[in-house]
């Protein structure tokens, strides 16, 4: 089985940042690609970041520039540098692996207040 451990989450006013980080563990022979979702309220979940095991970055338009993927492949991490923070940034942010399959983390809440 493998685990995600999210943590990072917070309340932070428009404009500042917060970093979110995601730790796998459990059986893990490789992870094929990481990423962050968030769910606002009443919305469906969506695509945040994502990062492949080759480094290759993929954002959703609403991010791009203010927020930043990384990954430690020795630590089995993801991380997620947010700044400019904006109210609609608001929602729990879930950390994906992809390994055999689709891995989820509980998820992590980030209210950005105006």
């Amino acid at each position: 089985q493998v685990q995600l451990v999210e943590s990072g989450g917070g309340l932070v006013q428009a404009g500042g940042s917060l970093r979110l980080s995601c730790a796998a563990s459990g059986s893990i022979l490789s992870i094929n690609a990481m990423g962050w979702y968030r769910q606002a309220p009443g919305k469906q979940r969506e695509l945040v970041a994502l990062i492949t095991s080759h480094g290759s970055t993929n954002y959703a338009d609403s991010v791009k520039g203010r927020f930043t993927i990384s990954r430690d492949g020795a630590k089995n991490a993801v991380y997620l540098q947010m700044n400019s923070l904006k109210p609609d940034d608001t929602g729990v942010y879930y950390c994906n692996a992809l390994i055999d399959r689709a891995y989820w983390g509980q998820g992590t809440q980030v209210t950005v207040s105006s």
